[in-house]
């Protein structure tokens, strides 16, 4: 606009731009306005032919259609996931046997004893030498030994999955059985968050906008088997599942239950919501659009680095902070006398009537109790309790170690002889399945729902649960047996 405060500079490029648009103009065929309209619904139309398949009329084929016909398909995507988690699982547990061997000799047969003379050549007190090396030091060892190998196979194999965008995959194809079931669609994700950490798939559950559907998935994600349980179901699986059958079918049949499990977890999830959704929880289900990335090709080596830095030894470092405080928790219990027996006898004797009952025994249960911080110290747990309680002990010394955990089939035998059976291993993945979340868990879901009567629906649920269906397995497997 031209004013009068408009300076001859100004006013004279105005007048030469406004020429020089009504020489375009004039160059221009037929109306203006309809040659920018008819350029904006061409714009338009190219994006549209892009993005929107119609009925009837094919859609372009691309790399990510065709996959997603296959992977996304009602006939065939169930089952491709199946295969495809049964696969990494065999691969894990084929591949963890050798190295696990390896660390348990290196760290318990050699270097075990090294410690535990040397201990005593400088004047250690036995009881120090108690807490420090059968406790604290054996404790470590055996998370090391047990988890490392493992995880340090299956996070890569889980990671290469979520960058190449296959695991949104995954939750489109859980999507409609969520719905069903009274939940939102979007707790598919949370789901697939928590198969790595439960604490993060309940932060994950932000991103449902209904409060009501939001308290569903913060209490259900603890069904999903998360990074602290894997080594439980992989060493348990190894050792009693897969010894049922002749050797070279062991590991697809080990590997089959751990998918077994893992997708008995998703049933508990829907159940759990389903029942919720029409008791304490009644609304209505909300709709949403999922949106599936692209796939993108394998970055090998920075996989490699998130897996193994930011997923395998985050978990370990996690597991050996806690079972140093852990071990020498369970050195003294052992070693501390009541009344002629050691308090971990006492507890032990007095829990054992009671997961007896439920198909597994007091040392597990004690297990239990003691890892709550963490559920990656479970299995060193139950080994260490194993051998305190059924091994020797030395006047004056302490409680003394008999087994060498230098294969499966020693640490087999130690829980052998711990009065382990099929029925205990079955119930034990079970249970591990199905009990109280971590108090990392706990603490994260008091403080995204801001009730601590929700934090404890969310920890007694599952562990309601995992009584009640090991008391069933319990009781079908003794009357059938």
């Amino acid at each position: 606009m031209i004013t009068s405060s408009s300076t001859p500079e100004s006013v004279a490029q105005a007048e030469e731009i406004l020429r020089e648009a009504q020489r375009w103009r004039q160059q221009i065929p037929g109306d203006l306005h309809e040659h920018v309209v008819e350029a904006i619904y061409s714009q338009a139309a190219r994006l549209a032919s892009r993005a929107v398949t119609r009925p009837g009329l094919a859609a372009q084929p691309t790399l990510d259609r065709t996959i997603d016909r296959i992977v996304t398909s009602r006939m065939w995507g169930f089952p491709i996931m199946l295969l495809l988690f049964a696969l990494m699982f065999w691969l894990t547990i084929s591949g963890s046997n050798v190295p696990s061997g390896l660390l348990a000799s290196l760290l318990v047969d050699q270097l075990y004893p090294m410690l535990r003379e040397g201990a005593t050549s400088v004047g250690f007190p036995w009881w120090l030498r108690g807490v420090l090396v059968d406790g604290m030091y054996l404790a470590t060892a055996w998370v090391v030994s047990v988890m490392l190998p493992p995880m340090a196979i299956f996070f890569p194999m889980f990671t290469l999955l979520e960058d190449f965008g296959y695991l949104p995959r995954v939750a489109f194809n859980l999507d409609h059985l969520f719905k069903k079931a009274g939940a939102h669609g979007k707790q598919s994700m949370t789901t697939m968050m928590g198969f790595g950490c439960n604490a993060a798939g309940v932060v994950a559950t932000r991103i449902i906008d209904s409060p009501r559907e939001r308290l569903i998935a913060i209490i259900t994600n603890n069904f999903a088997l998360c990074n602290g349980r894997w080594p439980t179901q992989f060493l348990i699986a190894t050792l009693f599942i897969g010894s049922l059958v002749p050797a070279h079918w062991a590991g697809l049949v080990s590997a089959g239950a751990v998918t077994g499990v893992a997708a008995l977890g998703i049933g508990f999830t829907l159940l759990s919501a389903w029942a919720l959704s029409r008791t304490v929880l009644k609304g209505e289900v909300s709709t949403f659009s999922l949106e599936l990335p692209p796939y993108r090709p394998p970055r090998i080596w920075q996989t490699l680095y998130t897996s193994l830095i930011d997923r395998t030894m985050f978990v370990l470092w996690r597991a050996i902070v806690f079972a140093l405080p852990a071990g020498a928790v369970i050195w003294l219990s052992a070693n501390i006398h009541v009344g002629g027996n050691s308090i971990a006898e006492h507890l032990v004797g007095g829990l054992d009537p009671v997961a007896l009952f439920v198909g597994l025994n007091g040392v597990i249960l004690l297990a239990y109790i003691v890892a709550i911080p963490a559920n990656e110290i479970i299995i060193p747990t139950i080994l260490m309790l194993t051998v305190m309680v059924t091994g020797s002990h030395e006047v004056g010394q302490g409680a003394g170690v008999m087994f060498e955990l230098d294969s499966d089939q020693a640490v087999k035998s130690l829980l052998t002889a711990g009065g382990w059976t099929t029925l205990t291993a079955v119930n034990l993945m079970l249970f591990s399945l199905l009990h109280n979340p971590c108090s990392t868990t706990i603490y994260t879901i008091y403080k995204e729902t801001g009730s601590a009567r929700w934090a404890a629906l969310a920890a007694l649920l599952p562990l309601g649960m995992g009584f009640l269906v090991t008391f069933l397995v319990a009781q079908i497997w003794r009357f059938f047996s």
